[in-house]
């Protein structure tokens, strides 16, 4: 087992190899994109980076929407986002990986943004073992046989799964917020007053009246969550506008009820995921090259990297990300994330 010793980053000091001239004029699956802007770690007052386009792709029961940057010969990464986010978590992370060559999907989980099911009929399942087939379905599709998987939040728990049920197909793993897996069984028992509090949505989630709640306030709910999560990123309106955007999908609310319903067994997945839940359940260990990620002032809550360890048992290197960095670490610290996306890489060559 190889480790590499914590690391404490701070992204205000431009420790990234990009600057505004590096990153500019990168190719967008075959087009031409233009970012021709800094990367800071605070986002009021600053103009937006176009991101896209987004293209749509039949995968399974979905129809993903996602954004592909760099050549197409590169070596792939797949940035997977959380809730409540989108695809433009990573709009400054995904061109500093272009500028270095790589391939990189960055897709709208489903009943984000432009995803839609292809059916009425099919269930709007959002369980932990969905989301990772999703994951591996959108790869079969576009035809990358390996990829880097990379995530925070949802993001980071398919990311891990991804990387636990099919080891042979990620390169590496970054994930924030470390090991995430979970069960139904463990998820069944309770947490001191202090932890459980800080899950306030979930709960509120498990009524009608939340479920309702969320349908009637969305953005109000997302943006609280946005500024709980995150309690010194100085994001502006035109910031989460930018990713409220990806809310107004019709199965958004129905997506989000059921992820946190299904977490404490008060709605059923579907029969066809026993098994994986199953494997998953017995908190399976991470054997690729990984790099965990936390930011110092994350308000979500999340396990203290010393809980996780252990799950770690291949290359391995965890990195505190100061500077007041909360829940949405690449969107707060994009430079920070970007380079350990890269030297996950590197761990594993």
């Amino acid at each position: 087992m190889t480790e590499t010793s914590d690391r404490t980053v701070n992204p205000t000091r431009r420790g990234f190899v990009f600057g505004t001239a590096a990153i500019a004029a990168i190719a967008v699956g075959g087009g031409a994109h233009a970012l021709a802007k800094e990367v800071t770690s605070g986002t009021a007052g600053r103009t937006l980076s176009s991101f896209g386009p987004v293209r749509q792709v039949d995968v399974g029961v979905l129809n993903i929407g996602y954004v592909e940057l760099g050549p197409v010969s590169g070596p792939p990464v797949l940035l997977i986002h959380g809730w409540p986010y989108d695809i433009h978590a990573f709009a400054e992370v995904a061109p500093l990986l272009a500028a270095k060559g790589y391939r990189v999907i960055v897709p709208h989980l489903r009943g984000h943004g432009t995803t839609l099911f292809r059916s009425d009929a099919t269930p709007r399942n959002a369980q932990q073992a969905a989301l990772a087939a999703d994951g591996i379905a959108l790869m079969n599709v576009l035809g990358i046989h390996k990829a880097v998987v990379a995530g925070f939040d949802w993001g980071a728990r398919t990311a891990d799964i991804m990387a636990v049920l099919w080891p042979e197909r990620c390169t590496a793993l970054v994930s924030v917020s470390g090991y995430l897996i979970g069960s139904q069984a463990g998820n069944s028992k309770p947490l001191p007053p202090a932890a459980e509090l800080r899950w306030w949505y979930q709960f509120y989630f498990a009524t009608e009246r939340g479920k309702a709640g969320y349908a009637e306030n969305t953005a109000a709910f997302n943006k609280q969550i946005w500024q709980l999560a995150s309690p010194k990123w100085a994001f502006d309106e035109a910031t989460f506008n930018r990713s409220a955007t990806a809310f107004a999908n019709p199965d958004h609310v129905a997506i989000v009820i059921h992820n946190y319903r299904w977490r404490l067994g008060l709605a059923d997945g579907e029969r066809h995921y026993d098994a994986v839940e199953a494997r998953l359940a017995a908190a399976p260990p991470v054997t690729i090259p990984a790099i965990t990620m936390e930011g110092d002032a994350n308000g979500a809550p999340h396990p203290e990297p010393e809980q996780y360890r252990a799950r770690f048992t291949g290359p391995y290197a965890h990195r505190l990300i100061t500077g007041g960095v909360g829940h949405n670490l690449p969107q707060e610290a994009p430079a920070a994330f970007a380079q350990a996306v890269l030297d996950a890489a590197k761990l594993a060559t």
